[in-house]
């Protein structure tokens, strides 16, 4: 079912690609915004609020439509048909928007949640690690796992820290690199993306917000996500994971609720893994991390900071030292002494700065982990 904070997240999305320039990555946001609103209309009972809203997605609409008109005078942005009329190889590279990374993160720079990554070491790491043993005990290598949670626990760094655990070759993408315009294309690009990670002896492809290419079918009204869903679960189940080659697909999402049942049964994203909000150790961490590199009085207390952040994501903690700095860096460009920063004013920052997850989200996540949800 279609959401309005969904619908604002791709709406969100595709406007931030725009006012970048950025005109194939907008436009399937774009489509897929004007999806979500046209739902919310068909639930709609007030007539008015109705036709203001299928308004909006006729807008949306001939806003992609003009992203292909926009792409075309930008230098780079040709696609496939535009190179092909022009006498140019018409074949889609993988290489020309398939992102590879080699991953510096490791699980130790990762504060706290020592569960979360035992549980990942156990279900990914060792069997990498120790292969003889995963053969002898018929353990499969590789595989699809699932990271949930809520924004700003670090599911992105978790993924970045397994590939460099792995010494593997990290594939970045996002949904909208994947989809396009044109008919059977999308398809294709989920089958390039997946042969080019089957070229390294170790790859693990990773896709934030992956309930955006993989929703319910049943809740999607698009005809290309009806097609590239079974695409990937068919990449997924496509691979010998016992042939001397490791491949691992990670998907992240804020939404587990609104993903395709289908993508989480055994042989696909079969491994699920909470990404909680940072336990007390964690937040220590952070504020080691965000805070403990700048000018601090003596009076700041890690300690005390902890207990008045329980419930405050990574992300959260960020912004309360980014803009605990600000306080006394805005004093001194204002001609006072420079100063350090002290625990008033984080204290104060902190009190400004409620927690991005309410407890209700918090236990939405915990009983759709139980499949309660």
């Amino acid at each position: 079912m279609a959401t309005f904070a969904t619908f604002k997240r791709l709406k969100d999305k595709g406007v931030a690609a725009l006012k970048q320039g950025d005109y194939v990555a907008a436009k399937p946001y774009l489509i897929q915004a004007a999806e979500c609103m046209i739902e919310l209309a068909e639930e709609n009972k007030d007539p008015r609020q109705r036709g203001e809203q299928e308004a909006y997605a006729k807008e949306l609409i001939e806003l992609a439509k003009d992203c292909d008109r926009r792409a075309k005078q930008g230098p780079g942005r040709r696609r496939t048909r535009d190179r092909a009329r022009d006498g140019e190889d018409s074949e889609t590279r993988a290489e020309d928007w398939i992102v590879r990374e080699k991953p510096t993160i490791r699980f130790d720079d990762i504060a706290g949640l020592d569960d979360v990554k035992d549980e990942i070491y156990l279900k990914m790491i060792y069997p990498f690690q120790h292969p003889e043993l995963a053969e002898r005990y018929s353990i499969n290598v590789g595989g699809g796992m699932l990271l949930y949670g809520p924004p700003g626990t670090g599911k992105t760094m978790f993924a970045k820290a397994i590939a460099c655990e792995l010494d593997a070759t990290m594939f970045v993408i996002s949904p909208a690199q994947l989809m396009s315009k044109w008919v059977g294309e999308a398809e294709q690009n989920v089958q390039k993306l997946f042969e080019a990670a089957k070229a390294e002896d170790k790859a693990v492809i990773f896709m934030d917000e992956v309930e955006a290419l993989v929703p319910k079918r049943r809740s999607s009204q698009s005809s290309v996500m009806q097609r590239v869903v079974p695409q990937i679960l068919q990449e997924l189940e496509g691979f010998d994971r016992k042939a001397g080659q490791a491949l691992m697909f990670l998907g992240a999402t804020n939404e587990p609720w609104s993903l395709d049942p289908a993508i989480m049964r055994p042989g696909r994203l079969d491994a699920r893994i909470y990404v909680p909000l940072p336990d007390a150790e964690a937040r220590f961490r952070l504020f080691e991390i965000y805070l403990g590199q700048r000018p601090l009085d003596d009076d700041v207390n890690f300690a005390k900071l902890v207990e008045a952040t329980d419930g405050y994501s990574g992300a959260d903690i960020k912004a309360v030292a980014e803009r605990s700095a600000t306080r006394p860096f805005l004093e001194s460009v204002a001609g006072a002494q420079p100063r350090n920063i002290n625990m008033a004013d984080v204290l104060a920052v902190i009190e400004e700065t409620p927690p991005s997850v309410s407890k209700k989200d918090s236990v939405k996540y915990e009983r759709w982990g139980l499949g309660e949800d």
